[in-house]
Parts: C-alpha cells; structure tokens; sequence
C-alpha cells in the first residue's frame, strides 16, 4: 500500500534565479516532482551598490512570481511557501516586493517570507542531505549553497550543528570585482582576497575540520560539475550526486574564470542567464574547496541538484 501524499509547493527567489517546486511528499519524507522550473529574473540587479531592488528586476519577478502562481494553482498545490533569501533581505525596498507577491499569489493565501541566513541554511541542509545518508556517504557533511547576493555554509550529519551567510554570490562579486572579459589578473586577486576574508569568518561558526563530504548546491556549482564531467548538454540527472575529485572542480573553477563571455556562452551545458556571473560563480566555489581541502584533506566532493527548494517543499509538508 502506498505512502498517503501530500502535494505542496515551494519558490525559491534569489538573488540571481526564482525557482518552482510542485511535488508530492509521502508521509516518510519522500519527494517527486510535479514541476520544476527555473529562471533567471535577476532580482538583485545592481543592488549592492544601490541598495534597493531596481524596477525592472522588480517587474521580471514578480512577473514570474504569477507564472508560478498559475501553475499552483493548475498543478492544485495545497499550500505554498515562498522565500525569499539574500536580494530581499538587503534591499530597502523589500516591502514593496513582497506586497507585489502577495497580490500575484491572491487566493493562495501566500505570505513570502524574507528569511534569514541561518533558516536559509537550514532548509538548504534539509533539501541536500536526504540523498546522501540513503546512498551510505557518511557525515560530518559541509553544504555550501552558492548563491547569486551570498553563500551559506552549514556544517552537521543528522541536523545542522553550525552555519554561516556569507556576502559572497556570483552577481555580487561580479558586480563588485570581475568587470573584465575576461576578468584580469588583479580582478582576481582583490575577488580571492575578499572570498577569503569571508570564509575566515565562516570559519569562526562552521569548523571545517573532519568533514566526510562537502555538498555543492546551486547553479554556480552545478555548472562548475557539468563542466568537469565534459558534459555535452545540461543533464540534472548526471549532475545529481556526481562525485568529481576536488581538484578536477577546481581545474574547472579555473577554466571558467578563464574564459570570455562568447567562450562561456558556447558552452552546450550552459545557461544564458550565468554567462556573465558563473567566472565570479566559479571562483567562490574555487577558494571554498581550496580551504575545506586544508582543513579535511581526501573529503569527498559531492554536487546536488535536492537543495533550499526540496527543503522548503519539505517543511510545507511537515
């Protein structure tokens, strides 16, 4: 006899990408897809150095934000939960663009929630680790989930034990350092040095020290697996789980950072919407593995695609 289900749904708005999840979730935890969607809106557009969300990433995404809605509603999600992580939380205006979320949901009766770095690694853990335990890849685990405004690093093996939102995303540090094509030497440089200022103090909450794996999360390091695997198109089940040698990612952090825009975009497994942030993308997830390989030397590298979404899914169903 099946597992009674439940069908809920999730949105996931960041910094550079929103992001949908229709799925069923049985009464063990167990989660399948309805729909799963992905686009790249942009939200946070110049807001580090403005300090607001601009209007035509506003508009994108709240555009999107009623795509997502009628598929809700179509799909007939019982409830829906709707974050909203780093973008929102810095943006002076962000009341505006929750008032706009709230009118593009309607009846559903969805209140976004601009939530904090640490329940934003916590929901990140949830979604990454369900996977892992099944298939016998043993903790203490690092979930690094590489955003567009920040990456969070949560350290635990049952439950989160530490974590830490740092101001280090690939929009951000585009936006900030690598405004060359391809980014030039010193771009680089100032762009380690302020990764590195940044995982020293991730480092004062998260001991990386003994870890047994450390899960990549996000579309930056997504891509960076893909790249490594030599993939000829973007193939999420490949991605799932992939387990790539820490210097083979690192070899192809390095090769992105490397190139040109056209040389990026060419790319079979490549999105158009990272083109222009998946060199500053590749970077953070470079000098993270660089550190962590320090600290935990032969720690397994693994990448999943079950991430924030899955666990924001989750706790609508718990």
């Amino acid at each position: 006899m099946s597992a009674p289900t439940r069908r809920v749904g999730a949105v996931d708005c960041g910094t550079n990408s929103i992001r949908l999840l229709v799925a069923d979730i049985d009464d063990r935890g167990l989660l399948t897809d309805v729909v799963r969607r992905t686009e790249v809106v942009r939200l946070g557009q110049g807001i580090d150095r403005t300090g607001v969300i601009a209007p035509e990433a506003m508009e994108r995404t709240l555009a999107m934000s009623r795509e997502y809605a009628r598929l809700c509603r179509e799909h007939g999600a019982e409830a829906v939960r709707f974050v909203a992580t780093s973008a929102s939380r810095d943006a002076r205006n962000a009341d505006e663009f929750v008032a706009g979320v709230v009118e593009a949901f309607g009846d559903l009766d969805v209140a976004p929630e601009v939530v904090a770095g640490d329940v934003e690694a916590g929901l990140s853990f949830t979604g990454a680790t369900g996977d892992l335990r099944r298939l016998g890849i043993e903790g203490p685990y690092l979930v690094v989930d590489l955003g567009g405004g920040s990456t969070e690093l949560v350290r635990g093996t049952h439950d989160v034990e530490a974590g830490r939102s740092v101001d280090v995303g690939c929009v951000r540090m585009t936006e900030r350092h690598l405004a060359g094509d391809p980014p030039t030497d010193d771009e680089v440089v100032a762009a380690r040095a302020d990764v590195a200022e940044a995982l020293d103090a991730a480092e004062q909450t998260a001991d990386l020290r003994g870890l047994g794996a450390v899960v990549g999360l996000a579309g930056s390091i997504t891509t960076v697996t893909a790249h490594a695997l030599g993939l000829g198109s973007y193939d999420r089940d490949a991605i799932h789980l992939a387990q790539v040698p820490l210097d083979r990612h690192r070899e192809a952090c390095r090769s992105l950072l490397g190139m040109s825009s056209a040389e990026r975009g060419a790319l079979p497994f490549m999105h158009p919407g990272r083109v222009d942030v998946i060199g500053a993308g590749a970077l953070v997830w470079h000098e993270v593995l660089g550190r962590v390989a320090l600290r935990s030397p032969g720690v397994r590298v693994v990448t999943s695609e079950h991430d924030i979404l899955d666990g924001i899914a989750l706790s609508v169903a718990r």
